[in-house]
């Protein structure tokens, strides 16, 4: 191979190092992690419209226990398992903004990534190479 060369080709004439590989190398990975990344997405959004129903049964079934507590003659204690209800009303809506704050995140983290490879890809067409780490 040539001394004078950036960037060390491999065997099958693919390079291996220097901008342009490492370049390509990130391109390739982000291609590869982008199905899996739509695909958490789309579960993440499943999981959030799942959290808003359930949590709508739960106000449903806490509001039909203190109704039928109140029609009752027999005094049954329905007010425990009303604020063990309630609770898991809290806990899913807990959940749910936990999985919102992911979700956007997760959304703010893939834009970045196009905009990258957008940026790279660009610069990889124009043959201007950077020199060092990604730009900020």
């Amino acid at each position: 191979m040539a001394g004078a060369s950036s960037a060390a080709v491999s065997g099958a004439g693919t390079p291996v190092a220097g901008p342009a590989g490492r370049d390509l190398f990130a391109e390739g990975l982000l291609e590869f992690l982008r199905p899996a990344v739509q695909q958490l997405d789309s579960h993440v959004h499943a999981v959030r419209e799942s959290q808003v129903e359930l949590r709508e049964q739960i106000d449903n079934l806490a509001t039909e226990l203190c109704r039928i507590n109140e029609d009752q003659k027999v005094a049954l204690d329905l007010d425990p398992y009303v604020k063990k209800l309630l609770n898991a009303r809290r806990r899913v809506v807990l959940v749910n903004n936990i999985l919102q704050n992911a979700q956007e995140r997760l959304r703010r983290l893939n834009h970045s990534v196009a905009k990258e490879t957008a940026r790279r890809r660009a610069m990889l067409d124009s043959g201007i190479y950077p020199s060092g780490s990604p730009s900020k």
